[in-house]
């Protein structure tokens, strides 16, 4: 009787509530699933409810919270939460009496619900989960409508796929938080006036809204990279779900080689960012990063996309931007990558794409190329000509000829340069180092 009472209380330890580990499962699930649980309910109940798809998946998340602390948590938690969320849609429909219950998707999952709890198992993979990648295609293809502007493109991908709520944006992107809810309200007015389906668009319009949603997850990828201020250089959040979002567009039926090369230049890119600062949170340029750092899964992943990018006869910006990235991920640990190979990218880079920051990315190659006094020179001319009129709220462009100044041993004028950088937005990472610069001109 001892044996079995003990055992016993074991089982009942084991199965104990723990509300600290059922509250980082459901932060964990908030993030995993909300995205695809949002696109779940709007495939349902059409994208002009989109409002109600949200409310009913943060229902869902707020009664897990007031539940599994204490009951303990379900043994098929996306489950539980997928259920709820789907039987708080049907109830709203019902009490407010839209015409959604007459669509045949949303009376097919009336059956399922009144069929039991079993039914509905995102975990369980087959056909419900490639149902659920298929809906997140088409509600970041819906949210990247070339017609809304690109910031609200990003904001309503990040909300409404990504989970990410309108205060981590307005963060992520140091926004005030009211501006980026006014963008989010009016881009999902917008979409709801051009009667913009959920549905995968025609073929005529595809390539359009493929671009469209393409520049806006390297919008995002950007900003998490780099960001543009604040204390904080990289935000990895962003660049994570960015890489994700476009990994999802490469394994579906709408992937062009223009996908798997931005895939391979996001991971490419994302393998760096552990080396990017150090422990001071100081910025660490590439050439002096340490290679060990670097996540050699990311590379491969890269180079798996590469690969891919390749076939056809198609070359756009994100294949070069990508082997250029794969040129410095491909070089001999403890060896410098081959920079002429890098400065002939740039210049077929600059044919495609004739950009300012293009062409100042072009310079700092050639200086490791070819050495800073013949990039100074063709920084000057470009100076000269007015290449870079856009440019005159962007650091780098005076933080490079202050570096290229330095180095051909001008250092009264290499100062003048980093103090008008420091006085240019950037993040605090990047302002430390531009201050050392100066103390070496000093």
């Amino acid at each position: 009787m001892l044996v079995v009472a003990l055992n016993r209380a074991n089982k009942d330890a084991a199965t104990a509530p723990d509300p600290a580990h059922a509250n980082a499962m459901i932060d964990h699930l908030f993030r995993s699933r909300a995205g695809q649980m949002v696109a779940y309910m709007t495939r349902l109940l059409g994208p002009e409810h989109l409002d109600l798809a949200e409310e009913v998946v943060q229902e869902a998340l707020l009664k897990a919270l007031g539940a599994w602390p204490f009951t303990g948590i379900p043994d098929n938690p996306s489950g539980w939460l997928f259920r709820v969320a789907r039987n708080l849609a049907i109830d709203a429909v019902r009490h407010r009496n839209l015409a959604i219950q007459k669509s045949e998707a949303f009376a097919a999952e009336q059956i399922r619900a009144a069929a039991g709890p079993t039914v509905l198992n995102p975990d369980a993979g087959g056909d419900l989960e490639e149902q659920l990648r298929d809906d997140e295609l088409h509600m970041v293809l819906m949210c990247c409508h070339p017609a809304l502007p690109p910031e609200a493109r990003v904001a309503l991908s990040l909300k409404t796929v990504g989970g990410f709520s309108t205060a981590e944006i307005a963060r992520a992107f140091l926004v005030d938080q009211t501006a980026i809810a006014q963008r989010i309200v009016r881009a999902k007015r917008q979409l709801r006036q051009m009667g913009i389906g959920f549905e995968l668009p025609p073929a005529g319009e595809l390539a359009a809204r493929l671009d469209s949603t393409l520049e806006v997850l390297y919008l995002m990828f950007n900003e998490g990279h780099t960001a543009g201020s604040g204390e904080e250089l990289v935000r990895q959040e962003l660049c994570g779900e960015a890489l994700r979002l476009t990994r999802l567009l490469a394994a579906s039926t709408v992937s062009t080689p223009r996908v798997h090369a931005l895939v391979a230049l996001m991971a490419f890119q994302a393998a760096r960012l552990e080396a990017r600062v150090d422990a001071a949170d100081n910025l660490v340029l590439l050439e002096d990063q340490d290679r060990l750092l670097w996540d050699q899964r990311l590379i491969a992943l890269g180079f798996h996309h590469f690969y891919h990018c390749s076939e056809g006869s198609e070359i756009s910006t994100y294949h070069i931007e990508a082997a250029i990235a794969a040129t410095h991920a491909g070089a001999p640990v403890g060896e410098p990558p081959n920079w002429q190979v890098i400065l002939e990218l740039y210049d077929q880079l600059l044919a495609l794409n004739p950009s300012p920051v293009v062409a100042l990315n072009r310079v700092a190659a050639l200086a490791k190329a070819q050495g800073a006094g013949p990039a100074l020179e063709a920084l000057e001319k470009l100076l000269e000509r007015g290449e870079f009129r856009s440019l005159k709220a962007y650091y780098l462009l005076p933080a490079v000829q202050g570096k290229l100044l330095l180095d051909v041993g001008d250092k009264q004028a290499a100062a003048r340069c980093f103090r008008q950088a420091l006085a240019l937005p950037c993040s605090e990472p990047e302002r430390r180092l531009l201050r050392r610069r100066l103390m070496e001109c000093e």
